[in-house]
């Protein structure tokens, strides 16, 4: 694939002379490129990489070798095609463009992709994807599309030990919807560096829910693109940061279509000395895309002492005629006032503490629509409870 720039700002002539030096005054400038070198090496000054420890990220915001590839399996059934393909494969590359070092690092490296086709109403469809093993570095890149009016369900589980930097494109075809589960399960030594590239086609339909469980650092940074009027988008997520874990979202949805409508709303829970998370919400209506109707809300619980949560909603409109839009966060410790409630009918606290957070994790999990799934989830939160007797 020949690697090309689009999306800067026109006064810069290329990421190295901005980057740094020039904070961005609107989404619509950001600078995207499929070449890693149009790419400055990030100093963590950037808006960008301002909250994400560069130390813990092995080398990946600064190499561009990668020593193999993450181990990549899936469920075929009926309706489901699954590929291996060259990176001149041309549909690579229709979900997105990577818009930081990282991301265009493990495009420039991958050299075969997975590619998984959903047609018709196909049965689930699980993706698994395996670090390369503790002290490897892999690049990785793996395409999910369906076909116009397709109905499907597609789990993407990560798991393993290592070192991994992937791209994600998801191609929601016209008038199809995709229900898209992504679960970060990693060993407690791995790091994962992902981006995330989502392109949502007219009248079509995205659920998508994101779970961040394990991992020493966990960064994905996610884009949604609509491509025709009418398209819908809600984004969900849950995150569970233990002590030292550090656990990041970063999300661009760009509103460039009529009639389109987006609903994020991303959950954190926080224990132990050092343990982080980040979220960053960033949603752009442009000047054509009327009638839209959006929101965005992060949650963070903070259940000990020296854990920190950091959130940046943002919202920028640059045309009056929308429905509604909004954003919001919020960031606090127990509702001393549902305590008080669960104990004055004779729950003991700790019992009352996890209720509450169940309850705070609820809303979330009950958007999975697989019941062994939901299930696994909710009992790997509740191990997570454990952990410190919350």
């Amino acid at each position: 694939m020949t690697a090309e720039v689009t999306g800067l700002a026109p006064e810069l002539a290329g990421a190295k002379e901005g980057q740094g030096s020039k904070p961005l005054t609107s989404a619509s400038e950001r600078f995207t490129s499929y070449d890693v070198e149009a790419f400055e090496v990030p100093s963590g000054r950037e808006e960008n990489w301002r909250f994400t420890p560069q130390r813990r990220l092995r080398g990946l915001h600064q190499t561009t070798t990668f020593d193999a590839a993450p181990t990549v399996s899936v469920t075929e059934t009926a309706g489901v095609t699954v590929e291996i393909v060259a990176r001149d494969d041309s549909r690579i590359g229709e979900g997105g463009v990577p818009a930081d070092r990282v991301a265009a690092a493990a495009w420039s490296a991958f050299t075969t992709a997975t590619l998984v086709t959903l047609d018709g109403s196909p049965d689930p469809v699980t993706v698994r994807v395996t670090g390369p093993g503790e002290g490897v570095v892999a690049a990785g890149h793996l395409q999910i599309r369906t076909t116009p009016n397709a109905q499907a369900t597609v789990v993407v589980e990560h798991s393993g030990s290592g070192t991994l930097a992937d791209n994600l494109e998801v191609v929601v075809a016209d008038g199809s919807t995709l229900h898209l589960v992504v679960t970060e399960e990693w060993a407690d030594d791995a790091v994962h560096a992902g981006a995330h590239h989502i392109c949502v086609g007219r009248d079509a339909t995205l659920r998508g829910v994101a779970v961040q469980l394990g991992g020493d650092l966990v960064r994905i940074v996610s884009t949604v693109d609509y491509r025709g009027p009418g398209g819908d988008a809600e984004l969900l997520g849950l995150g569970y940061a233990d002590a030292k874990q550090h656990l990041e979202q970063r999300l661009l949805v760009d509103h460039g279509f009529p009639n389109c409508t987006s609903n994020v709303l991303y959950k954190n829970a926080l224990q132990g000395d050092g343990a982080h998370t980040v979220w960053i919400g960033d949603v752009l209506i442009r000047a054509a895309a009327e009638n839209t109707e959006t929101f965005e809300f992060n949650r963070n619980l903070v259940l000990t002492t020296g854990a920190r949560a950091d959130s940046v909603p943002n919202l920028e409109i640059e045309t009056g005629e929308i429905v509604s839009a909004g954003h919001a966060s919020a960031t606090g410790r127990f509702d001393d006032e549902q305590l008080f409630y669960l104990q004055s009918r004779g729950i003991p606290e700790d019992a009352a503490r996890r209720l509450v957070v169940r309850g705070f994790f609820g809303e979330i999990l009950s958007k999975i629509t697989l019941p062994e799934l939901r299930e696994r989830l909710e009992a790997a939160i509740e191990a997570e409870l454990a952990v410190t007797g919350v």
